[in-house]
């Protein structure tokens, strides 16, 4: 069984000690790539030094909406620069909106479209932060494909929205991604969004080292090889196999972010 765990942020302080033994242990999960994430420019190099370092590893370059106020000047260059610059580069973000614990929307809604226009530019995939935000970018998406013809695609990562707002995203082919906290107890709204969840459109993450899934919730550290419990989970709300949830996430992976297994 293969696996991709596709967010991660192992470049995080709480994984340096032991970072050989977390990917032992992701590998012999049955990991066999992972698409790391991408919170500010700061952390560019950082992470590209960690995928060559592991070559089962591609990255994403962006500004997370909570650090919108991070935006400078020369922040789009940056990343169009870095972007161009290595192949492992295969996504934008991560992007988007959260209106959960800011209150500058102008202001990041400024600064995700900007980055959508990143993405058309350089035909890369976006990963998209939603939260408490889901009309908003819902409305800024549609916006984008009805001006550009369809030229921005991505992954709606660590979904928590309702089967109503899947659908939103899914109607636009955008992938849904599902995290640790789909195996929460109460987590009843996103156990129904993922057994809805076109097959074509489907994808499993951690988000690590955030939201450790059941049976792992206490450890206040998540990890890649953990995404195993995700797809278990996935694969009982949807009533299919583990087997099944495995190859097909692997392959619309792929088919996303451009990666050979």
């Amino acid at each position: 069984m293969q696996l991709i765990d596709t967010h991660v942020h192992i470049n995080f302080d709480v994984f340096q000690p032991d970072l050989e033994a977390v990917r032992s242990r992701w590998q012999q999960a049955g990991v066999v790539h992972l698409v790391h994430s991408c919170v500010e420019p700061s952390e560019f190099q950082g992470i590209q030094d960690l995928a060559h370092r592991f070559p089962e590893m591609s990255f994403a370059v962006g500004l997370h909406p909570l650090d919108a106020a991070k935006w400078k000047e020369q922040t789009a260059d940056e990343i169009i620069s870095f972007a161009n610059s290595d192949s492992k580069v295969v996504a934008i973000g991560e992007t988007g909106l959260d209106f959960y614990k800011a209150d500058n929307e102008e202001q990041q809604q400024k600064v995700f479209e900007t980055q959508l226009a990143i993405a058309a530019q350089l035909n890369k995939p976006v990963i998209i932060h939603c939260r408490d935000a889901a009309a908003q970018v819902r409305q800024i998406l549609q916006k984008w494909i009805n001006l550009k013809g369809k030229s921005v695609r991505g992954v709606m990562h660590c979904w928590g929205g309702s089967p109503e707002e899947t659908q939103w995203f899914v109607d636009l082919d955008f992938y849904i991604s599902f995290s640790g906290t789909v195996t929460f107890k109460n987590a009843k709204q996103i156990q129904q969004s993922a057994a809805m969840v076109r097959s074509d459109r489907l994808l499993i993450e951690t988000d690590c080292p955030f939201l450790s899934p059941v049976p792992k919730r206490g450890e206040r550290r998540n990890e890649p090889a953990y995404v195993r419990y995700v797809a278990e989970q996935v694969a009982a709300v949807r009533g299919e196999t583990v087997d099944a949830i495995a190859t097909l996430t692997t392959r619309n992976a792929c088919e996303l972010f451009g990666l050979t297994i």
